[in-house]
C-alpha cells in the first residue's frame, strides 16, 4: 500500500489564550472585552473600560450567543471590525461555533491583523493549495514575507459544527512561545516566535472566505465574547475566562504566580477573592499531597485579609523559609449562607533557590555540546564568589579543592576535545560559608547520541530495539548490563549499523548501556560514549505507537504506522477505516495518552464496519507473568457516530466495550477487559497473533478514533 503524501507548503502556526478575572474586578493586562450583547445596532462596546469600541459591518447580524447574545457570521462578508491591540506579548481569548452547511468547501479567515500574514484560520476544504484539509490555528510570517513558521492542527474529532468551542491564544513574539488552548486544554505550541509583522490597524473578526476559493455559501460561524490582553497569560486563568468573567467562586490570580523562584526568605501571599467569598481558609505547607488534602499541620486559619505572610516572626514558618524548598499554598473560599461553601482552590507553589549552583548550561547529561562554548549557571541563594572545577574524571572533579574564586556567573573550559564527557562543579560562597555544588556532566558534539530509549525512560518494552545517532566513529562497541558499574561487551559492528536488540528483558528492571566509537584516521580515537539507561515496565507494552515514523514507503527503516495496522485504505467497499493522518507526521503527535504519538483512525460505518490490524510480532504469548487484563486506552469525540466499538484477537473472538457510546467520549479513557474473555470465545491466549479494533454499525455513522498504550497487565497485589 502506497499513500500520496501531499506536504505543508506554508508553515501555519498556534497560538494559545489563557485570561485572568472576576465579575466586576479590573482585570489585571485586560485591554478590551466585547460581549456582543447589545440588542440591536451596529456598535460593539467594550466592557474592559478602555474604549477600543468595534463595529459590525457587511451585514453581521446579532444571535443568541454563548454567554448571552452573539454575532452571526456568514462567511462571505460579514465582519467585526475592531481596533488594533496586538502587542509583543499578549493574549486573545473568544467563543465561537462553526456553522456549515457541507454543501461547499472554504478556507475561513475568523479573525485576521496583519499586512503581512497573521490571522485565524479554519480550512474546511482542499482547494488552498498552501493549507491541508481540515486545518485550523494560527499562520504568521514576518515583515519580509520569509519566516513562516508554526503549527497547524487537524480538527478532525476536535472541531464540530453546531458546537459551541473557546479558544485562548498566547503570545511572545520575538523569541517567546505561542500557545493554543481548545476548551481550556493546551493541544498545540510553537516553541519560538519570528518577529512582530505588519499590523492592519483595524482588525477583522470574520474575514469573508479567501477570495480564491469558489464558495457559494463561505464559512459560517457564531462568535461570542472576545477578550484581548497585553500580557500572556497562564493555563490556571483559563476557566475564568471561559466563564466570561462572570460569577466565579474560588480564589484566583496567585501573588507571586504560580511556580515562581522567589530569592527571599519570607514572603507575603496574596490573591483575588472569588466572586462570594466572605472569608479565607489558608493552607500552607512543603508537602503538596498534605497542601491538596487540607491537612491540618497546613491550615493557617480562617481570615478575612487576601493576603498572608510566611517566614516571619509571628507568622507561619517563623524562623524563616529554607533555601532549596518548594512550597504549596491554597487557599478555599467561605461563605456559611452559599450551600457549595467552601470552594476548594487550586494548589499554587513558589520555591526558595537553593544555596548551591543551579540550572546548569549546557544541562546536566547534555549531549553533542559545542567543545569550544561557554558553561552557566545560576548562582546559589545569598552566593557573592563562585569556585569552578572542571575535568573528564568524576572522581577528580567531585574531591578537587583549592580553586581561585570566579566573580562571574559563566565559565569557558575549552576549547575540549570532540566526542569526550566532561564533568564539572560550582561551588557558591555566601559570605559565611562555602556550599559544595553537584558534580554535572556533558558530552562534545562528535560522539553517539542516544535516540531510542531516551536516558532515564521508564515502562520501557521488555523487548526494545535500542538505536542511536552516530558520531565520529567507523566502527562502535556496545556495552549492556544491569550494573553501571561492570558493562560487558555485547555486540559491535561498523558504520550504518546504529541497533542493538538486547532480548527478552526483565521486568521492572533498570538497565545501563553505553555505544563507544573508534576511527582509526582520527588521532582522537577511541571515544568512550556517555552511560545511559533507562527502567523496563512492570506490565507488556503491545503497542504504545511510539515507533512509528514517516520515512518514506520503501526506503530503509520506514515504519509508517497505517504499514503496521492495516486499515481499508485499499479496499473501502468492505472495510471503511483509515489510519493515520493525511500529511506527516502520520502518528498522531498533538492528541496523545502518553508519551509522542497515537494512533488516529478515522471511521466511515456506510459500508457497516471500520477496523484496522496490528500483526503481532513478539509479545504473542499473553499469559507470562499472569496478566489477566488487556487495557486500552482510546478517545473519541462529541460529533462521532455512536457506534459500537471492539476488540478483536485472533481476527475471530470478539468482545464490545460496554457503553454504547463510547465512541463519543471526548476525553482519553481506559478499557480494561479481562483477558478470560477472550479465552471464553476460545483464543489461546499463549499464541495470540494480531489484535483489531473495530467499530461495527449502528447508524452508519463516521467519525475519528484516537488509540494508545495498549498493554497488558498482571493482576493488582
Amino acid at each position: 500500500m502506497f499513500r500520496k503524501v501531499v506536504y505543508l507548503v506554508t508553515c501555519v502556526f498556534v497560538l494559545g489564550l489563557a485570561l485572568t478575572s472576576t465579575a466586576n474586578a479590573a482585570i489585571p493586562g485586560l485591554i478590551a472585552h466585547w460581549r456582543l450583547d447589545e440588542a440591536s445596532g451596529t456598535a460593539v462596546g467594550d466592557a474592559s473600560g478602555n474604549g477600543n469600541n468595534g463595529t459590525l459591518e457587511g451585514g453581521a447580524q446579532r444571535t443568541q450567543g454563548k454567554l448571552g447574545g452573539g454575532v452571526y457570521l456568514d462567511g462571505v462578508d460579514d465582519y467585526i471590525e475592531v481596533p488594533n491591540l496586538i502587542t509583543q506579548t499578549g493574549s486573545l481569548a473568544f467563543w465561537f461555533k462553526p456553522d456549515w452547511d457541507g454543501s461547499d468547501p472554504a478556507d475561513y479567515r475568523l479573525f485576521d491583523a496583519s499586512l503581512g500574514g497573521i490571522y485565524f484560520f479554519i480550512s474546511k476544504g482542499a482547494n488552498h493549495a498552501d493549507i491541508n484539509p481540515e486545518d485550523f490555528g494560527f499562520y504568521l510570517e514576518d515583515a519580509t514575507d520569509a519566516d513562516y513558521q508554526g503549527i497547524e492542527i487537524d480538527p478532525a474529532g476536535v472541531i464540530f459544527a453546531d458546537t459551541w468551542f473557546h479558544l485562548t491564544v498566547t503570545w511572545e513574539f520575538g523569541g517567546g512561545p505561542a500557545i493554543l488552548y481548545l476548551d481550556g486544554e493546551e493541544i498545540a505550541r510553537a516553541a519560538t516566535l519570528g518577529p512582530l509583522p505588519a499590523l492592519d490597524p483595524n482588525p477583522r473578526f470574520g474575514l469573508e472566505t479567501f477570495t480564491y476559493i469558489p464558495s457559494a455559501n463561505g464559512a459560517m460561524s457564531v462568535i461570542d465574547d472576545i477578550m484581548f490582553f497585553d500580557k500572556a497569560l497562564t493555563p490556571p486563568e483559563i476557566p475564568v475566562i471561559m466563564q466570561g468573567l462572570g460569577a466565579f467562586p474560588w480564589a484566583w490570580g496567585p501573588d507571586p504566580k504560580d511556580g515562581t523562584i522567589y530569592s527571599d526568605t519570607w514572603i507575603t501571599l496574596g490573591w483575588s477573592p472569588g466572586d462570594f467569598a466572605v472569608s479565607h481558609n489558608v493552607y500552607l505547607g512543603d508537602n503538596f499531597d498534605d497542601v491538596d488534602a487540607g491537612a491540618e499541620s497546613t491550615f493557617l486559619g480562617n481570615q478575612v485579609a487576601t493576603y498572608t505572610i510566611a517566614g516571619f516572626p509571628g507568622f507561619a514558618f517563623p524562623d524563616g523559609l529554607i533555601p532549596g524548598t518548594t512550597y504549596y499554598w491554597r487557599i478555599d473560599e467561605v461563605n456559611d449562607a452559599e450551600p457549595n461553601s467552601p470552594w476548594k482552590g487550586p494548589v499554587w507553589s513558589f520555591s526558595i533557590p537553593p544555596k548551591t549552583a543551579y540550572a546548569p548550561v549546557p544541562a546536566d547529561g547534555g549531549e553533542a555540546v559545542d567543545p569550544d562554548g561557554n558553561l552557566s549557571w545560576t548562582p546559589g541563594f545569598g552566593s557573592i564568589i563562585h569556585y569552578v572545577y572542571f575535568g573528564d574524571n568524576f572522581d577528580d572533579v567531585s574531591n578537587a579543592a583549592g580553586k581561585p574564586p570566579w566573580g562571574a556567573t559563566t565559565y569557558k573550559p575549552g576549547p575540549l576535545k570532540m566526542a569526550k564527557t566532561y564533568f564539572w562543579r560550582v561551588d557558591e560562597f555566601d559570605a559565611v560559608e562555602t556550599h559544595k555544588g553537584n558534580i554535572w556532566s556533558f558530552t562534545t558534539e562528535g560522539a553517539v547520541e542516544s535516540l531510542n530509549p531516551v536516558n532515564g525512560a521508564v515502562d520501557v518494552t521488555q523487548t526494545p530495539t535500542l538505536t542511536w545517532a552516530p558520531g565520529f566513529g567507523a566502527s562502535h562497541e556496545i556495552y549492556f548490563s544491569t550494573d553501571a558499574a561492570s558493562l560487558e561487551l555485547k555486540s559491535s559492528g561498523n558504520l550504518g549499523s546504529e541497533s542493538y536488540d538486547p532480548g527478552q528483558l526483565e521486568w521492572d528492571t533498570t538497565y545501563y548501556w553505553r555505544v563507544d566509537e573508534a576511527n582509526n584516521t582520527n588521532a582522537d580515537s577511541p571515544w568512550t560514549g556517555p552511560l545511559w539507561s533507562f527502567t523496563t515496565a512492570n506490565f507488556i507494552i503491545i503497542d504504545d505507537m511510539e515507533g512509528y515514523n514517516d520515512i518514506n514507503e520503501g526506503e530503509s527503516g520506514s515504519n509508517r504506522i497505517y504499514l503496521a495496522w492495516i486499515d481499508g485504505f485499499d479496499n473501502p467497499a468492505v472495510n471503511g477505516s483509515v489510519v493515520g493522518n493525511a500529511n506527516p507526521p502520520f502518528a498522531e503527535q498533538t492528541i496523545v495518552h502518553t508519551g509522542n504519538q497515537s494512533m488516529p483512525m478515522a471511521y466511515d460505518n456506510a459500508v457497516g464496519k471500520s477496523e484496522a490490524t496490528l500483526t503481532l510480532t513478539s509479545n504473542r504469548d499473553w499469559t507470562v507473568k499472569g496478566v489477566d487484563t488487556l487495557t486500552i486506552w482510546f478517545r473519541g469525540s462529541a460529533g462521532n457516530a455512536a457506534e459500537q466499538i471492539y476488540v478483536l484477537l485472533n481476527g475471530s473472538a470478539r468482545v464490545d466495550h460496554d457503553n454504547p457510546d463510547a465512541a463519543t467520549k471526548i476525553s482519553w479513557t481506559p478499557w480494561n477487559i479481562p483477558l478470560q474473555a477472550f479465552a471464553d470465545h476460545g483464543v489461546n491466549l499463549a499464541n495470540v497473533n494480531s489484535i483489531t479494533f473495530g467499530l461495527s454499525s449502528v447508524t452508519g455513522g463516521a467519525g475519528m478514533m484516537y488509540f494508545d498504550d495498549i498493554r497488558l497487565y498482571p493482576p493488582a497485589p
